[in-house]
């Protein structure tokens, strides 16, 4: 399944290991965004299917991004990813792809 995943956490080295799992997979295409002003001109200017909200963002900025997400493509599909390994990972953006 083919799809694009916009990343959005706020640790660069977790960001790289999570980037090169995502885009490791067959048809998955990851962008990750370090900021909530990156993440949110990242997905105004792309077709995402997924966003992954991983650790570091406060909860403030979490419900702020998800609400203008939301806004701007009501089936946008949004995960929060706290860690658990890749196994995990890619059980929970599978999941959340096929809802």
């Amino acid at each position: 399944m083919e799809a694009h995943i916009l990343v959005i956490g706020r640790h660069p080295e977790i960001m790289d290991v999570i980037l090169r799992l995502i885009n490791g997979e067959n048809g998955w295409h990851a962008t990750g965004a370090l900021t909530n002003e990156k993440a949110l001109e990242l997905f105004n200017d792309n077709n995402f299917d997924l966003v992954l909200i991983g650790g570091g963002v406060d909860e403030e900025s979490l419900n702020d991004l998800a609400n203008h997400f939301k806004n701007k493509n009501p089936a946008i599909k949004i995960v929060k990813h706290y860690g658990g390994g890749s196994g995990l990972l890619f059980n929970e953006i599978q999941e959340a792809l096929n809802k």
